[in-house]
């Protein structure tokens, strides 16, 4: 069967030196720390020379089923709590704040790169969207320091700035999980989470003065989950801190509960739709929320394809700026209008659905079905960047 599959070079438009031309993957005697760590880590959105299947537009896309992603968050939120309560159990006593907060920094790494692992493996399966006409873009040269930085801040940075306002040391992870609550404070988390950086988002684009801060990340055209804070620092500060806490506070303000462990369990959602939110797999992915199948019932559901286009045909006037739903997008009227390209209702394979395994070998190589077009891309990124983002760059 493999010999039968059609293999090209990735579909790419000529090489010319871009702000996002990536080509350090290539050259490992010239890494340093950082190049390094990511390498050793596995943080890369593809595996070099692995083939990625590519689609006609118009060609089926497979579906992940909702109790996959809720098994696959439940997995990793719950299993550090296990943890901690076994310390409990075992010492008598619970962890002091700082021991606390070199766990959850550490769960919350673990589990952010075990996502990107599986992101990686899914990515060679059912590959991504656009994937007809352009790779995905790879992190930059020059940047692969500032990258790595910013996806451990937001893994240290949120959990110690919680860990003040709400940590407890009378209360095991039993004791201070509301139970009765947990399922509201997480759906009602993502919803809330969103407008807040709905508004923030929306002002960063329709304000001149702000853009600066936002055109960064809009570099990328085709985003991947290393890039999700790939931005200058301003807005990482806000999203790493302050729409988190805007969120918390609105939340306590409504009167839940929302201690360490409840926000804890409400970021490991959160965290997974951001990740997945910057992929672009081409498969239906409805960001995971309790509440999805209301969100969805009022065509409010956010997909991977809605992010994706945000970046994709949105500069600075642009649409689809939800990052959890699509909820305030479609109240203010800020959709995008022409619709989705792949992921369309009659597009979607509801039979040949989309597995997400635990544990999985993200290096194992694919069998694709006879005829099956794909693409080895050996440098990541070929640099591409339109006109106008050029200009913006070098302004």
């Amino acid at each position: 069967m493999a010999s039968e599959t059609q293999t090209q070079t990735a579909p790419m438009a000529p090489l010319r030196k871009g702000p996002l031309t990536s080509t350090w993957r290539e050259n490992k005697k010239s890494w340093g720390f950082w190049e390094r760590s990511m390498d050793t880590l596995g943080l890369h959105p593809t595996n070099l020379d692995m083939p990625i299947p590519v689609f006609k537009k118009t060609d089926p896309v497979p579906h992940i089923p909702a109790w996959l992603m809720h098994r696959w968050i439940i997995v990793h939120a719950f299993a550090p709590l296990a943890i901690h309560q076994a310390y409990v159990f075992v010492m008598g006593k619970n962890m002091p704040t700082w021991g606390a907060f070199l766990f959850y920094a550490f769960a919350l790494k673990f589990g952010a790169i075990h996502q990107i692992h599986s992101m990686r493996w899914m990515g060679h399966r059912f590959g991504f969207l656009d994937g007809d006409k352009f790779a995905r873009d790879s992190v930059p040269d020059g940047h692969v320091g500032k990258v790595t930085a910013s996806l451990l801040s937001t893994a240290s940075l949120r959990p110690i700035m919680f860990l003040m306002l709400t940590y407890k040391h009378s209360q095991s992870p039993m004791e201070g999980l509301s139970w009765k609550w947990l399922l509201l404070e997480v759906g009602l988390y993502g919803i809330v989470l969103d407008f807040w950086f709905y508004w923030y988002h929306r002002v960063m684009h329709d304000n001149d003065s702000l853009w600066k801060f936002h055109r960064t990340h809009h570099l990328t055209k085709h985003p991947n989950p290393l890039l999700t804070l790939y931005a200058d620092e301003p807005q990482e500060f806000f999203d790493i801190a302050v729409i988190p806490f805007l969120t918390w506070g609105s939340l306590k303000l409504m009167g839940f509960p929302m201690g360490f462990y409840d926000w804890w369990v409400c970021s490991q959602y959160v965290i997974f739709s951001e990740l997945v939110g910057h992929s672009g797999l081409r498969i239906h992915l409805i960001a995971p929320n309790p509440f999805s199948w209301l969100l969805q019932y009022f065509n409010c559901e956010l997909i991977i394809e809605d992010h994706d286009l945000h970046h994709r045909t949105g500069w600075k006037k642009s649409h689809n700026y939800g990052k959890q739903t699509r909820l305030w997008d479609r109240i203010f009227g800020t959709f995008r209008k022409e619709g989705r390209i792949e992921t369309t209702p009659e597009a979607i394979d509801y039979v040949n659905t989309v597995p997400m395994p635990i544990f999985f070998d993200s290096t194992e190589p694919v069998v694709y079905k006879p005829g099956q077009q794909t693409v080895t891309t050996n440098s990541g990124n070929e640099g591409r960047c339109d006109e106008e983002l050029l200009k913006e760059h070098h302004a």
